[in-house]
Protein backbone atom coordinates (compact mmCIF):
# COMPACT_ATOMS: atom_id res chain seq x y z
CA UNK A 1 0.00 0.00 0.00
CA UNK A 2 0.72 3.25 -0.41
CA UNK A 3 2.93 5.83 1.72
CA UNK A 4 1.01 9.29 2.22
CA UNK A 5 2.44 12.39 4.33
CA UNK A 6 -0.58 14.45 4.92
CA UNK A 7 -0.48 17.84 6.70
CA UNK A 8 -2.79 19.63 8.86
CA UNK A 9 -3.61 15.99 10.17
CA UNK A 10 -4.25 16.48 13.74
CA UNK A 11 -8.04 17.69 12.97
CA UNK A 12 -10.92 18.08 10.53
CA UNK A 13 -10.34 17.00 6.80
CA UNK A 14 -6.81 15.95 7.20
CA UNK A 15 -7.33 13.34 10.46
CA UNK A 16 -9.93 11.83 8.11
CA UNK A 17 -7.68 11.21 5.33
CA UNK A 18 -5.47 10.40 7.72
CA UNK A 19 -7.94 7.22 9.27
CA UNK A 20 -8.46 6.65 5.77
CA UNK A 21 -5.41 6.23 4.70
CA UNK A 22 -4.52 3.82 7.26
CA UNK A 23 -7.71 1.74 7.61
CA UNK A 24 -6.62 0.73 4.01
CA UNK A 25 -3.40 -0.58 4.87
CA UNK A 26 -1.17 2.42 3.82
CA UNK A 27 1.52 3.63 5.58
CA UNK A 28 0.23 7.27 6.80
CA UNK A 29 2.80 10.34 7.69
CA UNK A 30 0.52 12.67 9.69
CA UNK A 31 2.05 16.59 10.41
CA UNK A 32 0.78 18.90 12.94
CA UNK A 33 2.28 21.75 14.50
CA UNK A 34 2.20 20.05 17.91
CA UNK A 35 2.19 16.34 17.48
CA UNK A 36 2.04 15.83 21.58
CA UNK A 37 -1.51 17.72 20.97
CA UNK A 38 -2.53 15.55 18.38
CA UNK A 39 -5.51 13.69 20.84
CA UNK A 40 -6.67 10.25 20.36
CA UNK A 41 -4.49 8.08 18.62
CA UNK A 42 -5.50 6.94 15.08
CA UNK A 43 -5.17 3.50 14.10
CA UNK A 44 -3.12 1.74 11.84
CA UNK A 45 0.47 2.38 10.69
CA UNK A 46 0.70 6.10 11.43
CA UNK A 47 3.71 8.32 12.04
CA UNK A 48 3.16 11.57 13.49
CA UNK A 49 5.93 14.28 13.11
CA UNK A 50 6.58 17.84 13.83
CA UNK A 51 6.28 20.31 11.02
CA UNK A 52 4.97 24.05 11.33
CA UNK A 53 3.98 25.20 7.85
CA UNK A 54 4.30 29.25 8.72
CA UNK A 55 8.10 29.02 9.76
CA UNK A 56 10.48 28.28 7.26
CA UNK A 57 13.41 26.47 9.08
CA UNK A 58 10.54 23.98 9.99
CA UNK A 59 10.10 23.44 5.93
CA UNK A 60 13.25 23.00 4.98
CA UNK A 61 14.38 20.65 7.74
CA UNK A 62 11.13 18.05 7.84
CA UNK A 63 12.86 16.19 4.60
CA UNK A 64 15.70 15.28 7.71
CA UNK A 65 12.86 13.50 9.71
CA UNK A 66 11.94 11.20 6.90
CA UNK A 67 15.55 9.87 6.17
CA UNK A 68 15.18 9.34 3.09
CA UNK A 69 11.63 7.54 3.56
CA UNK A 70 9.64 7.43 0.21
CA UNK A 71 6.56 9.23 -0.13
CA UNK A 72 4.05 8.14 -2.62
CA UNK A 73 1.18 10.81 -1.80
CA UNK A 74 2.03 13.99 -0.06
CA UNK A 75 -1.35 16.02 0.66
CA UNK A 76 -1.32 19.73 1.20
CA UNK A 77 -4.10 19.72 3.65
CA UNK A 78 -3.02 22.57 5.92
CA UNK A 79 -4.45 25.84 5.43
CA UNK A 80 -5.71 29.17 7.52
CA UNK A 81 -8.45 31.03 6.61
CA UNK A 82 -7.32 34.42 8.35
CA UNK A 83 -10.21 37.24 8.27
CA UNK A 84 -13.55 36.73 7.68
CA UNK A 85 -15.02 40.33 6.77
CA UNK A 86 -14.37 42.71 4.00
CA UNK A 87 -12.17 44.47 2.33
CA UNK A 88 -11.98 47.17 5.64
CA UNK A 89 -10.82 43.89 7.55
CA UNK A 90 -7.45 43.11 4.94
CA UNK A 91 -4.40 43.78 7.21
CA UNK A 92 -1.30 43.22 6.11
CA UNK A 93 -0.16 40.91 8.94
CA UNK A 94 -2.96 38.77 8.14
CA UNK A 95 -2.94 38.59 4.63
CA UNK A 96 0.93 37.43 4.71
CA UNK A 97 0.23 34.67 7.08
CA UNK A 98 -2.37 33.35 4.95
CA UNK A 99 -0.95 33.52 1.72
CA UNK A 100 2.76 32.20 3.71
CA UNK A 101 0.67 28.90 4.77
CA UNK A 102 -1.76 28.27 2.15
CA UNK A 103 0.40 29.39 -1.08
CA UNK A 104 3.80 29.54 -0.15
CA UNK A 105 4.48 26.76 1.72
CA UNK A 106 2.63 24.08 0.17
CA UNK A 107 5.37 24.82 -2.69
CA UNK A 108 8.24 24.88 -0.62
CA UNK A 109 7.47 21.70 1.09
CA UNK A 110 6.68 20.05 -2.40
CA UNK A 111 10.46 21.44 -3.59
CA UNK A 112 12.25 19.88 -0.51
CA UNK A 113 10.10 16.46 -0.81
CA UNK A 114 11.02 16.08 -4.45
CA UNK A 115 13.29 13.39 -3.59
CA UNK A 116 11.40 11.42 -1.49
CA UNK A 117 8.50 11.56 -4.06
CA UNK A 118 10.47 10.11 -6.71
CA UNK A 119 11.96 7.13 -4.29
CA UNK A 120 7.95 6.50 -3.87
CA UNK A 121 6.19 4.70 -7.09
CA UNK A 122 2.81 7.19 -7.04
CA UNK A 123 4.72 10.30 -7.12
CA UNK A 124 1.57 12.50 -6.71
CA UNK A 125 0.49 15.85 -5.17
CA UNK A 126 -2.61 16.42 -3.87
CA UNK A 127 -3.31 20.09 -3.37
CA UNK A 128 -6.31 20.79 -1.48
CA UNK A 129 -7.71 24.12 -2.58
CA UNK A 130 -10.90 25.73 -2.53
CA UNK A 131 -13.34 26.56 -5.28
CA UNK A 132 -13.38 29.86 -3.49
CA UNK A 133 -9.84 30.77 -5.22
CA UNK A 134 -11.39 30.37 -8.49
CA UNK A 135 -11.74 33.51 -10.32
CA UNK A 136 -14.96 32.20 -12.52
CA UNK A 137 -16.57 30.12 -9.39
CA UNK A 138 -15.34 31.94 -6.05
CA UNK A 139 -18.08 34.77 -5.87
CA UNK A 140 -20.18 34.66 -2.64
CA UNK A 141 -21.48 36.96 0.51
CA UNK A 142 -18.62 36.22 2.17
CA UNK A 143 -15.73 38.54 2.72
CA UNK A 144 -12.55 35.99 2.92
CA UNK A 145 -10.60 38.34 0.77
CA UNK A 146 -6.68 36.90 2.24
CA UNK A 147 -8.34 33.00 1.90
CA UNK A 148 -9.74 33.97 -1.62
CA UNK A 149 -6.61 34.98 -2.72
CA UNK A 150 -4.12 32.34 -0.77
CA UNK A 151 -6.09 29.83 -2.92
CA UNK A 152 -5.94 31.50 -6.08
CA UNK A 153 -1.80 31.99 -5.93
CA UNK A 154 -1.51 28.06 -4.98
CA UNK A 155 -4.18 27.20 -7.98
CA UNK A 156 -1.18 28.91 -10.17
CA UNK A 157 1.48 27.60 -8.01
CA UNK A 158 0.71 24.43 -8.72
CA UNK A 159 -0.53 24.48 -12.66
CA UNK A 160 3.17 25.55 -12.80
CA UNK A 161 4.83 22.91 -11.10
CA UNK A 162 2.48 20.46 -13.21
CA UNK A 163 4.22 22.41 -16.22
CA UNK A 164 7.47 22.60 -14.90
CA UNK A 165 7.54 18.92 -13.58
CA UNK A 166 6.20 16.02 -15.72
CA UNK A 167 7.66 13.75 -13.17
CA UNK A 168 4.65 14.51 -10.81
CA UNK A 169 1.32 14.09 -11.07
CA UNK A 170 -0.24 17.44 -9.25
CA UNK A 171 -4.02 17.92 -8.12
CA UNK A 172 -5.86 20.78 -7.32
CA UNK A 173 -8.98 19.78 -5.41
CA UNK A 174 -12.22 21.39 -3.93
CA UNK A 175 -12.86 19.38 -0.43
CA UNK A 176 -16.46 21.01 -0.90
CA UNK A 177 -18.15 22.96 2.33
CA UNK A 178 -17.53 21.08 4.85
CA UNK A 179 -18.48 20.29 8.47
CA UNK A 180 -14.94 21.21 10.04
CA UNK A 181 -13.62 23.90 12.09
CA UNK A 182 -13.64 26.07 9.28
CA UNK A 183 -16.56 25.20 7.31
CA UNK A 184 -18.72 25.54 10.64
CA UNK A 185 -21.88 23.36 11.65
CA UNK A 186 -23.81 25.01 9.04
CA UNK A 187 -21.90 23.37 6.06
CA UNK A 188 -23.24 21.35 3.81
CA UNK A 189 -21.08 18.49 3.52
CA UNK A 190 -19.91 15.51 5.87
CA UNK A 191 -16.19 15.11 6.97
CA UNK A 192 -15.89 11.67 6.02
CA UNK A 193 -17.64 11.89 2.90
CA UNK A 194 -15.61 14.48 1.62
CA UNK A 195 -12.39 12.53 2.62
CA UNK A 196 -13.27 9.57 1.21
CA UNK A 197 -14.26 11.47 -2.24
CA UNK A 198 -11.00 12.89 -2.26
CA UNK A 199 -9.27 9.50 -2.16
CA UNK A 200 -11.14 8.25 -4.89
CA UNK A 201 -9.79 11.21 -6.90
CA UNK A 202 -6.27 10.84 -5.99
CA UNK A 203 -6.42 6.93 -6.48
CA UNK A 204 -7.93 7.62 -9.91
CA UNK A 205 -5.75 10.23 -11.09
CA UNK A 206 -3.27 9.54 -14.04
CA UNK A 207 -0.36 11.67 -15.54
CA UNK A 208 -2.46 13.61 -17.71
CA UNK A 209 -4.84 15.03 -14.86
CA UNK A 210 -1.85 16.57 -13.88
CA UNK A 211 -2.64 20.12 -13.47
CA UNK A 212 -6.55 19.24 -13.26
CA UNK A 213 -8.93 21.44 -10.85
CA UNK A 214 -11.74 19.06 -9.78
CA UNK A 215 -14.13 18.70 -6.76
CA UNK A 216 -14.28 15.70 -3.72
CA UNK A 217 -16.78 14.32 -6.39
CA UNK A 218 -15.00 14.66 -9.62
CA UNK A 219 -16.63 17.42 -11.52
CA UNK A 220 -13.88 19.97 -13.05
CA UNK A 221 -14.14 23.42 -11.53
CA UNK A 222 -13.37 26.65 -13.62
CA UNK A 223 -10.54 28.80 -13.17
Amino acid sequence: MATVLITGANRGLGRELAHLYAAKGGEVIACCRDPGRRGEDILGDVRWLPLDLADEASILSFPALLGGAAIDILIHNAAIRGATGGITDVGFADFEQVMRINAAAPLILTRELRPNLMAGDARTVAMISSRAGSIAEGLDPDGDYAYRCSKAALNMAARKLAYDDPALTVLLLHPGWIKTDMGGPEAELDVADAARGLVRRIADAAPEDSGSFRTWSGERVAW
